[in-house]
């Protein structure tokens, strides 16, 4: 007898390149104020589904620093780095006011007023204005309890900064949850700000979404590494606290696991196969080809 014709065998099929993925692109958030210092901004958060891809083309990816905390009394909070996925970019969060440079940065979103004793002007989020909206406003201050000032919290992706009040530092505003990793993960959580020390008064907490608490005798705490929070104000009275530093962004994406890998990648993402999804994960700036 004769082998079977060839067109019984079995046929592999070869996976091909995706035609668009999905991306979150979080940027790094801003620094903290020092002295009854403002919260900083968390990082711009951008997230999307259908972003056309070119097979065989590299797409740069960059991720954003967070912002250095102020150290001196007359300077603001640095703002964030800004973090880019080819077309896409998140603007890094606006850095807080300080005690003699009060008003909030502009960014992802905005940072805190520091020191509110006069008349002082909070950052605005979604600068440069993107559609959905990248970020919120930062909060207000407010003479304190005691003397001084309070600082007003920093805006986070999901909320508007806390503005403070006579007795507490204003709280920073709540991040937003994104399950593009595999898990849930609450990204860009603003700053709180620092209080008075003058007095009985109360330190802002971080928003959900790594944003650094402020500090009533201390330094403000950072926001948390590759989340985009915003750093924590520092405190302020007979002694003055710098602020803290902003947390670093991420870029992540995905696309269903029919398709084939990346055919090249730089910055040593993290490559995971779980879900139905090729994910990968950039907390360094590098590219990708697929």
């Amino acid at each position: 007898m004769f082998a079977a014709p060839n067109q019984f065998l079995a046929r592999k099929t070869i996976p091909v390149a995706p035609t668009a993925v999905e991306y979150l692109v979080v940027a790094g958030g801003g620094g903290g104020g020092r002295g009854y210092g403002g919260g900083g901004g968390a990082g711009g958060y951008r997230t999307a589904s259908g972003f056309a891809v070119a097979s065989g083309t590299p797409i740069t990816v960059t991720v954003g620093a967070g912002g250095a905390g102020s150290t001196n009394n007359a300077d603001r909070g640095t703002n964030g780095s800004n973090s880019v996925f080819g077309s896409i970019t998140s603007t890094g969060g606006g850095g807080a006011g300080s005690v003699s440079n009060n008003d909030g940065g502009n960014g992802g979103s905005g940072g805190g007023v520091g020191d509110g004793r006069s008349s002082n002007t909070a950052g605005s989020g979604n600068t440069p204005t993107t559609s959905p909206s990248q970020g919120n406003n930062g909060g207000t201050g407010s003479a304190s309890n005691g003397g001084g000032g309070q600082g007003g919290g920093g805006g986070g992706a999901g909320a508007v900064g806390g503005n403070a009040t006579s007795s507490a530092a204003g709280n920073g505003g709540a991040g937003v949850a994104s399950s593009i990793s595999g898990s849930s993960v609450t990204y860009a959580g603003g700053g709180g700000g620092g209080p008075s020390q003058l007095g009985s008064n109360t330190a802002g907490t971080g928003g959900a979404g790594g944003g650094g608490n402020g500090q009533l005798n201390s330094t403000g705490s950072a926001g948390t590494a590759n989340l985009g929070g915003g750093g924590g104000g520092g405190g302020a009275g007979n002694t003055i606290y710098s602020g803290g530093s902003g947390g670093s962004g991420v870029v992540i994406i995905r696309y269903a696991d029919t398709f084939a890998a990346a055919t090249a990648t730089t910055g040593s993402p993290t490559i995971t196969v779980a879900g139905g999804y090729r994910v990968y994960t950039w907390t360094a700036s590098g590219s990708i080809t697929i």
